[in-house]
């Protein structure tokens, strides 16, 4: 999904004054990555991620992880524990790009938004 979002990005990046690269965590970094070991390398990076996991949220060396390190995170709660299909979760990101992209550019950093597949990015 992170590489489909990056090719519908690019021709905004040539117009917007801070573009956006989207990338994968499990392309760069392998599947079952702990979340210990990209976390430090994305606040490197000053990224913000997009998932389903809220456990980064709820667990507190997690959530201490993400906040030391800078992270602005978005997290997409699914209606069910089995989370969000593919398709779903492509039309959750898509449906709320541009807003997820303003808050991203104005938001200090470390922050956190969560939202559900009816309700909007609320800040937690």
């Amino acid at each position: 999904m992170a590489h489909g979002i990056d090719i519908l990005q690019q021709p905004l990046n040539a117009v917007e004054r801070d573009p956006f690269e989207v990338k994968s965590i499990k392309e760069i970094f392998g599947q079952g990555v702990q979340d210990e070991d990209w976390i430090p390398k994305a606040g490197e990076e000053k990224a913000v991620i997009i998932t389903q996991d809220y456990r980064i949220q709820t667990t507190r060396n997690q959530n201490e992880l993400y906040r030391k390190h800078g992270l602005g995170i978005f997290f997409f709660r699914a209606p069910s524990k089995t989370g969000f299909t593919y398709w779903q979760m492509v039309e959750q990101v898509i449906r709320r790009w541009e807003k997820l992209k303003k808050i991203a550019r104005k938001e200090k950093r470390p922050f956190a938004y969560r939202c559900t597949s009816r309700k909007d990015f609320e800040k937690i």
